[in-house]
């Protein structure tokens, strides 16, 4: 029997109430393969879809930490002051590239969360557990902490 405080119940019971709301995309790199001899530009291909909560990536059977966010965008010439927009246009196009629209939000470099650790008084990713036992989310790179009950509300309140 699962403990309705613990993480999976948290996240199971989130599951329920975001049923039927829209699901974002995750992406991964995909190797580069040759064609005709010619080395093929990179691209970011999807491999799943998520409820994106905040720090959380809720998917219909895993959970993850979220990575980087970005738009998808149709690769087009044009002048850059730094060298993070370029990088960060060449990424949207290589997800463009592989099959995301226009536009379209892509999550990468998520990181898999394991329940079951967390559940058994770990810690994994962002999820841990409190001096009490009350599963807990670490929800900024600072260290700020709080209960994941009321986290999950609070995000779920946004949607």
């Amino acid at each position: 029997m699962v403990d309705p405080g613990s993480a999976s119940a948290l996240i199971d019971a989130a599951r329920r109430r975001l049923a039927g709301q829209r699901q974002e995309r995750l992406g991964d790199h995909a190797a580069a393969r040759r064609l005709l001899g010619f080395g093929r530009a990179p691209r970011i291909v999807p491999v799943g879809s998520a409820w994106h909560l905040g720090v959380l990536l809720i998917a219909d059977d895993a959970v993850f930490a979220t990575g980087e966010i970005l738009r998808a965008r149709e690769e087009v010439i044009r002048g850059f002051a730094a060298e993070s927009q370029r990088q960060r246009a060449a990424t949207a196009a290589a997800a463009f590239r592989g099959g995301f629209r226009d536009g379209e939000t892509v999550h990468l470099g998520w990181a898999p969360i394991d329940l079951a650790a967390v559940d058994a008084g770990g810690s994994s990713g962002p999820l841990s557990v409190a001096a009490d036992g009350t599963p807990i989310v670490r929800w900024s790179a600072a260290g700020g902490t709080r209960d994941l009950a009321g986290y999950l509300d609070d995000q779920l309140s946004l949607r």
